[in-house]
Parts: C-alpha cells; sequence; structure tokens
C-alpha cells in the first residue's frame, strides 16, 4: 500500500505542472546525443540507427519506462546531416511520446566538424488507466478512484543545439524545449520547461590494446542539475566496459560489443538515492548500427574519333 500510495503522490506533482526536470535520463548518455543536441546529426559521416530501452527503478510500481529510436545520416548535397527522433516515456499513468525531425549545417573548423542545428516536432502527454487512491477535492486528479479514464493533448516542440568532435574528442551544448508549451488534456495542464545540455568527452589511447574515454552531460532545468561522469575502457576497438557516477542518484555499471560498425550496450543503475528502498535498480539496453553508403563508380563510356584514326576516345 505505501508503494502505491508514493507512486500516486509523484505522478500528481508531475502532473501538476510543478517546475522539475522532464527530460528522461539515459545512462549510456555517449549513445544517445542526438535526443538532446540536434548539432549531432551526420557528425558520424555515416548512416547511424540507434534503439535504445530503459526500466528504471524496477520493482517500484509504475516505474519509468522509456524507449528510444534515434537516426541520423549525412548528406553532402545539402552540407549537413538530418536526423529522426521518436521516444517513448511511461511513467506510471501518464505517457509522453515526442517526435522531432531536424537538421546540422556542418562545417569544418580547425581538426573537426562544427555542427550548428535545430529540430521541430511534438510531444503528446496522455493520461490513461484507473486511479485507486482519489481526493476529491484534488482538481489535478482527472476522474474518481475506480473509474477508467482516458486524456490525451499536443504541444509543439522545437530544440537547438551546437556539437563539435574531432577524431579525439567532441564537445556539445544544446537547449531543448523552446516553445515551453503548455499541454492540456483533461482538466490537467503540463508545461514542458527549458532543458540546457552540455557534453563533452575524450578518447585516448593507454597502450595498442586499450583506450580510455572519460566522459559528462550535465542537464539543467534552471532550478536543479543532474551531473553524470562516465568512463569507459576499450578494448582492441571491440570490447568495453566502464563506470558511471550520477550526483545524488545511481553508480552505474556498463558493458558492451562492437564490430563492424555495430554496437550493443547494456547498463545497470545501483540507486543511492532515497528511492533505493523501493527499487532494484535500473536495466538499460542499446542497439546500434552505423553503415557508409559505397559510392557508385562512376561509368566509363567509349566512342570512336576520327582525329585518332579509328583509336577510342574516353
Amino acid at each position: 500500500m505505501r508503494k502505491i500510495f508514493t507512486l500516486v503522490v509523484v505522478l500528481v506533482a508531475l502532473i501538476s505542472g510543478v517546475s522539475a526536470q522532464q527530460d528522461p535520463q539515459f545512462s549510456q548518455n555517449m549513445f544517445t546525443k542526438q535526443i538532446v543536441n540536434p548539432g549531432y546529426a551526420g557528425s558520424n559521416d555515416a548512416i547511424c540507427g540507434t534503439l535504445l530501452y530503459r526500466d528504471q527503478w524496477d520493482g517500484f510500481p509504475g516505474d519509468p519506462k522509456t524507449l528510444l529510436f534515434s537516426a541520423d545520416a549525412q548528406i553532402d548535397e545539402i552540407s549537413g546531416g538530418v536526423g529522426l527522433n521518436i521516444m517513448s516515456d511511461q511513467l506510471g499513468l501518464q505517457k509522453q511520446l515526442d517526435i522531432k525531425v531536424g537538421y546540422a549545417y556542418r562545417m569544418a573548423l580547425g581538426d573537426g566538424k562544427l555542427g550548428i542545428g535545430a529540430d521541430i516536432g511534438f510531444v503528446q502527454n496522455s493520461l490513461t488507466g484507473v486511479f485507486l487512491y482519489n481526493d476529491p477535492h484534488d482538481p489535478s486528479i482527472p476522474a474518481q478512484a475506480g473509474m477508467p479514464f482516458s486524456y490525451s493533448g499536443t504541444a509543439p516542440d522545437f530544440d537547438f543545439g551546437v556539437y563539435y568532435n574531432t577524431t579525439d574528442y567532441y564537445v556539445g551544448l544544446s537547449t531543448t524545449h523552446l516553445a515551453a508549451s503548455s499541454i492540456k488534456y483533461g482538466n490537467v495542464t503540463s508545461s514542458l520547461a527549458h532543458h540546457y545540455y552540455f557534453m563533452g568527452g575524450y578518447k585516448f589511447p593507454v597502450s595498442e590494446m586499450i583506450e580510455l574515454e572519460p566522459s559528462t552531460l550535465i542537464k539543467s532545468d534552471a532550478s536543479s542539475t543532474q551531473l553524470d561522469i562516465n568512463l569507459r575502457a576499450i578494448y582492441n576497438n571491440t570490447f568495453w566496459g566502464g563506470l558511471s557516477y550520477r550526483l545524488q542518484d545511481a553508480i552505474v555499471v556498463m558493458v558492451g560489443f562492437q564490430k563492424d560498425g555495430f554496437k550493443v550496450g547494456y547498463s545497470y543503475d545501483l540507486t543511492t538515492s532515497d528511492i533505493k528502498s523501493y527499487s532494484r535498480g535500473s536495466h538499460e539496453i542499446m542497439l546500434s548500427y552505423c553503415f557508409k553508403p559505397t559510392s557508385k563508380p562512376k561509368k566509363i563510356t567509349t566512342h570512336e574519333n576520327v582525329r585518332t584514326l579509328g583509336g577510342k576516345e574516353r
């Protein structure tokens, strides 16, 4: 009973428009850069797709579950990259769907390339199910206890970001939810808060077989800030293992495998915050694939030319 009551309190706080961070968090954030920074699109000079599933606070009733699909491609004809993000995030009875498309103009700068990007799309919030507990005097509860309900609302959304990368390091700065839209569904209204992101990472060899890649991600909504510090060790450019620390939230263990453009990764969060009493930790699975299209060889044609006395010109 205590767990269910705690979940309802969390839900009411979330859907009542309280100023708080709303974007889902990912432990393998070094592989989910595009969802928070549209300037990233095309930075691999390839066509890439990433699928990620996160089950946060496993064992907690109504625990957050997030499914993300992200794809991007470099297109030389438009001097940049294009991106697509589709994300579904569910917490208890509330579900949020984000769909966005974007473009990043990319230019050579120093030893690397700078991407300046923006994306546009929409966010849909919905509330569906049955409330087990209900205060008839609370206007944020859209239905009586035990009665099924379903409400949804949609609003436009915009993001902007810059991203710079070389073969050895990357750095990015971005902001999401520029429109700060309000979404009304039923008698509930929630607002999308501006989020600000800073990311950076560096890869360097420590031996012929091992590379280390420290990285960080800072997320803020101007009222609270979250910091992730990551370290991966990559062996023979094939296997990796790593640790992360999310400030006042979790210690993360990561493992993965990569070959021929294919990556698969798994992470486990050991919760360190007060919610650890209700949770068995968080799980995250990531699949990614990148490839570079092969350029078609130029077709060679021949024709007769009388000036070459019957010879052929190409």
